[in-house]
């Protein structure tokens, strides 16, 4: 086996972050690269509330992953009084893992905070490109939230 990722292919669509990652590297060669890839992903994570206080925007930039939980739950706890409407814009976001879909039902839990009535807030995704509406759809996230 060459590698756990052929020499020169990119990662998650990123030319800038190469895989030269080998069988037989040492644990702690993989370490670095991981950190390097992860620094270079370049993600990131910004809010705007609506000038009523009714729907809060937050706009995800680059690659949505673990990498970023800190930035994404920052953004909308602890506003007082707590959004109606949640819009994720994804239009600048490249690519999503497991972890970016944790953190989207964790937000919807948030939003819902025990209420039993649904409709008292929501949670809309927007702007996603193909390949991230792809993953949204094979995780049948159109059910649980609302894709436009």
């Amino acid at each position: 086996m060459a590698g756990l990722y052929p020499v020169g292919q990119t990662f998650y669509g990123l030319p800038e972050a190469r895989c030269n990652i080998r069988a037989g590297d040492t644990r702690e060669r993989k370490r670095n690269f991981a950190m390097v890839v992860s620094a270079r992903s370049g993600a990131r994570v910004s809010s705007e509330l609506s000038k009523g206080g009714e729907a809060l925007t937050i706009r995800v930039c680059g690659n949505f992953d673990f990498n970023m939980h800190r930035e994404f739950q920052r953004a909308y706890q602890n506003l007082s009084p707590a959004p109606k409407r949640y819009r994720i814009d994804l239009s600048e976001t490249q690519h999503l893992d497991s972890a970016a879909l944790g953190m989207l039902l964790l937000l919807r839990d948030h939003c819902l905070g025990g209420e039993e009535d649904e409709g008292q807030c929501r949670v809309e995704l927007l702007n996603a490109n193909d390949h991230v509406e792809k993953i949204l759809l094979v995780s049948n996230f159109d059910k649980i939230f609302t894709l436009r």
